[in-house]
């Protein structure tokens, strides 16, 4: 009785993940949802009185391969506008003819768990436990799924590093040449640190110079751009002021500024 429950409780949890996947527009609601299904599906196997694929499930697939997409999400970034760019050309071909391939293959695993006889726990693990028995399933009967599920985790990996990768157009920057380009420009000293509250620390703050203005380059050109949208302004006219003249300056910045900026976090 207790196993029927679990089984339909998971059931409706699983399958609705499943489609909060596929539908869900942000892309990392979709990797949790997927986190989600395989989560079930290991306390289905436990259930099931498979403890190994139990672990392996939550171990190898949602602590692994999940974290491992979560990763990608969070380096590539899913807000921006180079991810509505192929890169790739023809990929949308490919992907509707593997689309069409993994479709067939769901339809023929359906009906063989509907048509074929059913072999039951205890006859599929005949063979010296579940472990030897998976073992030898995987290395005789399905060793061909088993490989190409394996290349199919290496293509995945190759991907996720070619996504993550920023082509450079430009040669980079050696620490005398950013020392220099400083050195050359109208700000030799290092960028001022973000503003301080009294009560907390603000890093969308503007801070104080000596003679009391604010010193608007102290403050992220994201961040001010940020309040400015969502209009999160401070109660101070003055660094409400310093803020939107940092946010109406933004201009996207060149890879060589960009270096810069992290040679300055970095140190």
């Amino acid at each position: 009785m207790g196993e029927t429950i679990t089984f339909w409780v998971l059931a409706v949890v699983s399958v609705g993940a499943a489609l909060g996947m596929v539908f869900n527009r942000k892309a990392v609601y979709s990797a949790l949802m997927l986190g989600t299904v395989m989560l079930c599906l290991a306390v289905l196997y436990a259930v099931q009185d498979a403890p190994f694929l139990a672990a392996v499930q939550i171990i190898v697939y949602t602590g692994a391969i999940m974290m491992l997409f979560l990763f990608v999400l969070m380096l590539v970034g899913v807000d921006s506008s180079d991810s509505f760019v192929e890169t790739i050309k023809g990929q949308r071909v490919w992907a509707v003819l593997a689309g069409i391939g993994f479709a067939t293959l769901i339809i023929l695993a359906v009906g063989n768990a509907v048509f074929a006889p059913e072999v039951g726990l205890t006859q599929a693990t005949a063979q010296g436990g579940y472990i030897r028995s998976i073992a030898l399933q995987l290395f005789t009967t399905y060793v061909f799924a088993f490989e190409i599920t394996s290349a199919l985790l290496i293509t995945a990996a190759l991907g996720a590093m070619v996504l993550a990768h920023r082509e450079k157009l430009t040669e980079k920057l050696t620490q005398k040449d950013l020392s220099r380009a400083r050195f050359q420009g109208d700000r030799p000293s290092p960028l001022p640190g973000p503003g301080t509250y009294a009560r907390n620390n603000a890093i969308d703050m503007p801070a104080l110079l000596p003679d009391g203005t604010a010193a608007e380059s102290s403050v992220n050109r994201y961040i001010a751009r940020y309040d400015v949208e969502h209009d999160h302004l401070p109660a101070d006219p003055k660094l409400a002021e310093a803020i939107k003249h940092t946010a109406e300056h933004d201009v996207a910045p060149t890879e060589a500024e960009q270096d810069a900026e992290t040679n300055e976090v970095t140190k």
